[in-house]
């Protein structure tokens, strides 16, 4: 598989997209090491690539049948399942391995991680909860990179991951939308599906109110300055109109915009995060 096609398949904007989350974490644990940053690249780019590669495989078919979908590498014939299993098996093992040389509790969780990356492809089919599965996942990030540095647990890192998870899954919510009526007629259960656009974008708004909270409570509890505090309010604006445009008429305009802001989010608070704990 050349380069083109491996970054089709996971999607390499999206791990671009993810890195910061893990960068939040190390920073809020005050990791200096070179070693432990490096590793935890690794580490996060390892995990996306086996979740993205499971997710390619285990929804193949239902990629397939779905409009948005069906142009994906394996559903057009480009890619095997076979090697996409073998890309995904291997990441896991790196992912694996980039943890035990940072620390034995990091090499313990690896394997939860990877037990998380594989499942979450099936919740969608039993569970309308998928979305906060997805959030719960990518939450993994920040916490991983806070205890990449300390190495044993505390409060401060899943403040950060409920901030993740919450956004996320708020997120994933508006996402649905665009597949209700496929998800209601191949019995797939979103939020949208089962409840509805008004309640799925009120579920979303909810998710953003309190994921911004927990934002909010992680820089109070670390004592936080005028760099954070001034991402954080770039983030309110962003929160604050991806919600007014998800609610806009045309929803395929709609959601462009919604997801074009939101690729602004996690620069904004790795940004103000740095500056505050590096330079002040």
């Amino acid at each position: 598989m050349d380069f083109k096609k491996f970054s089709n398949l996971i999607m390499i904007e999206q791990t671009l997209f993810a890195l910061p989350f893990a960068y939040l974490g190390v920073l809020f644990a005050d990791g200096k090491d070179i070693l432990t940053w490096i590793l935890v690249t690794i580490a996060l780019i390892a995990a996306r690539t086996a979740g993205m590669s499971f997710n390619r495989v285990i929804d193949a078919e239902i990629d397939a049948k779905n409009p948005r979908t069906k142009d994906r590498l394996i559903p057009r014939g480009e890619a095997k399942k076979t090697e996409v299993w073998i890309i995904g098996i291997i990441s896991s093992l790196a992912l694996i391995v980039s943890s035990y040389l940072l620390n034995s509790l990091c090499f313990y969780l690896s394997f939860a991680a990877v037990f998380l990356l594989f499942t979450y492809s099936f919740f969608k089919r039993f569970s309308s909860s998928s979305h906060f599965y997805l959030g719960f996942v990518e939450s993994a990030a920040p916490v991983g990179g806070y205890l990449a540095v300390n190495g044993e647990f505390s409060f401060v890192p899943f403040v950060l991951g409920a901030a993740i998870l919450l956004w996320i899954a708020g997120l994933d919510i508006v996402y649905a939308l665009m597949d209700v009526n496929f998800d209601k007629k191949e019995g797939l259960y979103s939020f949208p599906s089962a409840y509805g656009e008004k309640m799925a974008l009120a579920a979303s708004g909810i998710c953003y109110v309190l994921s911004f909270m927990a934002m909010i409570a992680a820089g109070v509890i670390t004592g936080k300055s005028m760099p954070y505090w001034t991402a954080l309010a770039c983030v309110a604006f962003i929160f604050i109109y991806q919600q007014k445009t998800a609610r806009e008429k045309d929803m395929a305009s709609a959601l462009r915009k919604f997801f074009r802001a939101n690729m602004y989010v996690s620069p904004f608070l790795l940004t103000g995060t740095l500056i505050d704990v590096v330079l002040i």
